[in-house]
């Protein structure tokens, strides 16, 4: 039987995309029962077995090892996950950036960072960092230096869309981030005739409408997939634990291992690396500031549960 890729899912219907090369239309699919009695859900992202049906349609019969598994977007198989996040309109906000750095980091995806709306940058002051401000070169900096790599972009003046293209060359990516911040227009720019809608920002509010309503693999004309999520502004850490909170900040690791004791949390243990090392510069005080906002919600979560 033929194998396949689940590119959207609908109203109990998979949408299937052929391995066999030669086909570039989806197949509207149904999952058979076998999987709703083992309580397991086909996701966009799977490689799938399916069948196909005399009426046109196909029945998806079996789901084929994921590699990843995400819940929030529910997607599986991803490969990279593109961070989007707009320079101005709504402003760039590192400790929300922080928090989707954590889950990439936990779920053990490769993360790359997209700041968008470059043609703004004239009317920009800097980045919110929780405490302070700092400018928009010192925020790049500051992540590059953590080690990830990190594009800015105008899909308005074409500014940094092919470096990104480039990067979802032959992968299955997913672009998230906060409703507004520009992920539906870059992807238009990267895909000619796309047509995704998108909306303007309320400056009221300071962020955009959804205008992605479900999860949905576009395809590329480099052989990528990348999905463009529903945005959102609010992460709940379910799948970090206090203890495993510090491994998910990359610059922490090698004075982690130097704490006296195993399992630090940084916080008054006497001999703490980690806070020395904030201390004297070498970690910075808005990303060791989200580490303990973020500790905090997960022990007040823990307290309610």
């Amino acid at each position: 039987m033929p194998t396949g890729l689940i590119v959207k899912a609908l109203s109990g219907y998979y949408y299937v995309l052929s391995e066999d090369g030669q086909s570039t239309d989806s197949i509207q699919c149904r999952a058979r029962g076998i999987f709703k009695k083992r309580g397991i859900s086909p996701l966009v992202g799977d490689r799938v077995v399916y069948e196909l049906t005399e009426n046109g349609e196909g029945t998806v019969d079996e789901i084929l090892p994921r590699t990843v598994e995400l819940i929030r977007p529910p997607i599986a198989n991803v490969d990279l996950a593109v961070l989007v996040f707009s320079i101005d309109e709504p402003a760039l906000n590192l400790p929300l950036l922080d928090k989707f750095l954590v889950h990439t980091e936990s779920a053990g995806l490769e993360t790359h960072i997209c700041l968008t709306k470059h043609d703004l940058t004239k009317d920009v002051d800097g980045a919110e960092s929780g405490e302070s401000t700092v400018s928009l070169d010192e925020a790049i900096r500051l992540y590059e230096s953590i080690g990830y790599s990190l594009t800015v972009t105008s899909a308005k003046e074409g500014i940094g869309v092919t470096s990104v293209l480039d990067r979802l060359a032959g992968r299955i990516s997913v672009f998230a981030g906060q409703s507004g911040v520009g992920k539906s227009s870059l992807l238009n720019a990267m895909v000619p005739g796309l047509q995704l809608e998108t909306n303007q920002i309320s400056m009221k509010l300071g962020r955009g409408k959804h205008t992605t309503r479900h999860v949905e693999l576009i395809r590329l004309q480099n052989g990528g997939v990348v999905a463009d999520t529903p945005g959102f502004s609010q992460l709940d850490f379910l799948q970090v634990d206090a203890e495993g909170l510090s491994a998910c900040f990359r610059e922490f690791a090698p004075y982690a291992e130097q704490c006296r004791f195993r399992g630090c949390l940084h916080l008054h243990e006497p001999d703490c690396k980690v806070r020395e090392a904030q201390e004297e510069g070498q970690i910075a005080a808005s990303r060791f500031a989200s580490y303990l906002q973020f500790l905090g919600e997960i022990r007040d979560k823990k307290r309610r549960y």
